[in-house]
């Protein structure tokens, strides 16, 4: 597997289109960092890091619904950045999702950030992904 992010967000779409509310991804520190920003941004219930037998460990991240339509808190993920076309911004050119609605989650020289975030700390980088 070339692109474990978009593997990360292909396997939280599929979940929330089948209504689990519970989906299991294998760890890594790029995607502790987002599944924290998705948390701290109210995007997901909850998550834990579990450690298993070998290296990678788990991340097992509980969805988040609407409780009397069940409509999910995440509309959208889409992949911007791929390994074989990668798309960088500064702080001038920094992406808005929806109009300031939705983040965008940027790799920086500082970590891993929102958009917002980045703006303020007046630092550019490489666009991973919209959520919505």
């Amino acid at each position: 597997m070339t692109d474990t992010v978009s593997d990360y967000l292909t396997r939280l779409r599929n979940a929330i289109k089948a209504n689990h509310r519970v989906v299991e991804v294998p760890a890594s520190n790029l995607k502790k960092q987002i599944t924290k920003i998705l948390f701290d941004k109210g995007y997901i219930l909850n998550y834990k890091f579990e450690n298993t037998e070998n290296k990678q460990g788990l991340i097992k991240i509980a969805l988040k619904y609407h409780p009397i339509t069940k409509v999910p808190a995440i509309r959208t993920l889409d992949r911007v950045s791929s390994p074989g076309l990668r798309s960088y911004a500064g702080v001038s050119a920094m992406p808005r999702v929806m109009n300031g609605l939705g983040i965008a989650i940027i790799s920086t020289s500082r970590g891993v950030m929102t958009d917002k975030e980045a703006r303020k700390m007046n630092v550019g980088g490489e666009v991973l992904c919209f959520i919505s």
